[in-house]
């Protein structure tokens, strides 16, 4: 499984739209490890455009701390799933934490 998390500083960014950095980490759902991570610079933020770009990078789930309903609904119709109101920590933490059902979850960060 391949997961995206927008970060700044090497942390989740709360804001997805404008992050630094997606992490891209490809973990083992049945060890519950992390197999690979990889940083890509954020292309330049363009409304729609992260959907595809995510997926075509093999992207099946983004954790996020907000995202707007159109965004949403963007990466659903691009076959990814994704998880709002994770907490600003390291990438690694976070899909580790949601792997084992640890992941602390609050509101969407994001109101558009």
């Amino acid at each position: 499984m391949k997961y995206a998390i927008p970060v700044n500083g090497g942390i989740l960014s709360a804001h997805f739209g404008h992050c630094e950095q997606f992490a891209l980490i490809d973990a083992d759902e049945k060890s519950k490890s992390i197999i690979r991570k990889e940083l890509v610079a954020s292309p330049a933020h363009q409304p729609g455009l992260l959907p595809p770009w995510l997926a075509k990078q093999g992207v099946q789930v983004v954790i996020a701390g907000g995202m707007g309903g159109n965004a949403i609904s963007l990466f659903q119709q691009n076959g990814i799933n994704v998880l709002l109101g994770a907490p600003a920590a390291e990438p690694e933490k976070i899909v580790i934490d949601y792997l084992n059902g640890n992941l602390v979850t609050g509101d969407n960060a994001c109101d558009h």
